[in-house]
């Protein structure tokens, strides 16, 4: 089976913080940001080689001969801390969880350094000026260093998203119109409701005067 892409849970960031305050305590915030690029390279092969991605989630591989199978491959390509982490993983039977927990770790790591994780959804490429001051706006609202992620999104018909952590800030052309089209909808008939009621009350006192 193939390397599922999981969302970090509670055990995700029990693993994570394990593994954020072991790098840190070896090497401060240069080994953990190198830990957290380390598994990024790794998370990266699996997701490119579908051999290697399905030896991580593999079921029916025995967890002694993917240890020894994690030490030959990653040996002088990983940090002896990240393989390490990788065989506890292994052992505990979460080495198929490891895209969740890599993901809670990079949030940790971001939290921990003053920086925030921001994905970036515009209809064109974003130009590098436009990248720039979008990383200084949100960096003077946030009060954190963005690291921004940016997407093309063609559907859009312009304007900007963006997901910060478990927000989605929408301000696509898009939704305004959609916004819009519902406040027609629903105000819309208050509107009818009020220009007859003006209607009426212009014409009561003429229909007063005829003695009606």
């Amino acid at each position: 089976m193939p390397l599922t892409e999981t969302q970090p849970d509670a055990v995700a960031n029990v693993y994570a913080r394990a593994l954020l305050d072991l790098a840190y305590s070896q090497g401060g915030q240069v080994a953990v940001e190198s830990t957290l690029g380390e598994l990024d390279d790794i998370l990266d092969l699996a997701r490119a080689d579908t051999r290697f991605g399905e030896f991580f989630a593999s079921r029916i591989l025995a967890k002694a001969d993917r240890d020894r199978a994690l030490r030959t491959i990653l040996d002088g390509r990983a940090s002896q801390t990240v393989i390490n982490f990788l065989l506890v993983l292994n052992r505990k039977g979460r080495l198929g969880h490891i895209t969740g927990i890599t993901a809670a770790y990079d949030k940790l790591v971001q939290s921990a350094f003053g920086r925030v994780e921001v994905d970036v959804y515009t209809a064109q490429p974003a130009e590098p000026d436009e990248q720039a001051s979008l990383r200084e706006r949100l960096r003077g609202i946030l009060g954190k260093e963005p690291v921004l992620h940016f997407y093309t999104e063609p559907g859009m018909i312009g304007g900007i998203k963006l997901q910060i952590a478990d927000q989605l800030v929408d301000a696509s052309i898009a939704t305004r119109l959609r916004k819009l089209r519902e406040q027609m909808n629903t105000q819309g008939s208050a509107i009818i409701k009020g220009s007859a009621e003006r209607l009426i009350t212009a014409d009561a006192p003429h229909a007063a005067d005829t003695g009606h």
